[in-house]
């Protein structure tokens, strides 16, 4: 493989499985190679361990040239050097708490005190902050970061081995499907982290393809849900019924604007979600790459 060659690695969604799989990816002229990793690893490559989620997978390097996370580690991997987060688009994530069929928990009051299963420094941590502060103080706002980033979590949640469980996209659905209740809805931005040197026009051809393939999601969800049978370790696929499902992730073809950036890192800043409030030297023109 030399270095030309652009690599993708899928991230809980759809559309890149459907711009494969339609070969909208090699119309628009990118040459690419397409790397699967959770049904190849498992999920294994998702059980990172203790207070280990997305930002620390972005300091010890990743190996695709287009990689997705929440916007808010994205932002804070960028301004530390780990990347460039590209400007020219983001997307909404479903995602919300859910506890077991015969939990307690009725409102997001009796969230109080009660362990949450996250990743740590990962979409749900951030979103579940968000989502419950309106109902509680931050002291009563119990995050747990010990049962891994998406797949671990939801499994101890199926199995009653947490009281409650922050999960977004397919493992969203999965545990809808399975009488699971949501208390709260935990949406959040996702953002686009670009890794090493790839050409910018070959980034262009990527998200033209995305584009095509969010078109067809929009237009006829129920024809792609199936697609999440890839993002699933295969122990799993007996019990899933993808056509209850939604169309989960939507990329926004909108700017990740400066004020957003701005007002993200304040957020966090205020939060304490990094250590000593350190996110980085980098300023918006030297953390995003924006299409002139």
């Amino acid at each position: 493989m030399g270095k030309e060659t652009f690599i993708i690695e899928p991230h809980f969604r759809l559309q890149e499985w459907v711009a494969e799989e339609k070969g909208y990816f090699k119309q628009e002229g990118l040459d690419y190679i397409f790397r699967e990793t959770v049904q190849s690893s498992d999920g294994a490559a998702h059980q990172l361990g203790d207070k280990v989620g997305a930002f620390q997978t972005f300091e010890r390097g990743r190996k695709s040239d287009i990689s997705c996370a929440c916007h808010w580690t994205v932002n804070v991997a960028a301004t530390k050097g780990h990347g460039k987060l590209y400007g020219e688009a983001y997307s909404v994530s479903t995602c919300g708490v859910f506890v077991p069929p015969d939990s307690k928990v009725k409102t997001p009051e009796d969230l109080a005190g009660v362990p949450i299963s996250v990743g740590f420094q990962s979409g749900s941590h951030y979103a579940t902050i968000q989502a419950l502060e309106q109902f509680m103080p931050a002291d009563k706002i119990n995050l747990s970061f010990k049962d891994g980033l998406l797949f671990g979590r939801m499994e101890k949640l199926l199995h009653g081995e947490v009281p409650a469980c922050t999960l977004f996209s397919g493992p969203y659905y999965f545990a809808e499907q399975l009488g699971f209740r949501k208390i709260v809805d935990c949406t959040f931005m996702m953002a686009t982290m670009i890794t090493g040197d790839p050409d910018m026009a070959d980034v262009d051809k990527y998200f033209r393809g995305l584009k095509r393939a969010q078109s067809d999601i929009d237009l006829r969800p129920e024809l792609y849900t199936h697609y999440y049978k890839r993002e699933f370790p295969t122990r799993f696929h007996a019990k899933m019924d993808t056509r209850r499902w939604g169309p989960g992730e939507r990329i926004v073809f909108e700017p990740y604007s400066r004020d957003v950036f701005e007002e993200s890192r304040e957020w966090i800043k205020e939060h304490g979600i990094f250590d000593g409030g350190d996110l980085g030297a980098k300023a918006y023109d030297n953390a995003v790459v924006r299409v002139a």
